[in-house]
């Protein structure tokens, strides 16, 4: 009696999490999707402590970051670094994740 009948045989080689993970997100398309929402839950490691407590929504929709910062002189600062932020984006996360901010 096959273990499978389809004739699909399972395989023994091993492989670690990370890759099988990899594997995973881009044969279901949900790299892109996987990407963003960790953009969106690293913003306090990203941008640190101090514009992360000012920050009241993120949110990404077709690769734009959406800041919603309640402190006029800091969303200020950011417009300004605009080009830094999308740096550090890219540098950690891959290009094409994010491909403009915007502040509100």
């Amino acid at each position: 009696m096959k273990k499978y009948a389809s004739g699909n045989q399972r395989n023994n080689h091993t492989a670690p999490l990370k890759e099988v993970f990899e594997e995973l997100l881009e044969a279901y398309r949900l790299k892109d999707t996987f990407s963003e929402k960790t953009v969106i839950q690293e913003w306090e490691q990203l941008m640190g402590k101090t514009v992360a407590s000012r920050t009241q929504h993120l949110s990404i929709r077709q690769k734009v970051l959406y800041a919603k910062i309640s402190s006029g002189p800091l969303k200020k600062e950011m417009m300004l670094n605009k080009s830094k932020i999308l740096q550090l984006i890219e540098n950690k996360y891959g290009k094409g994740v994010v491909n403009d901010v915007a502040f509100l």
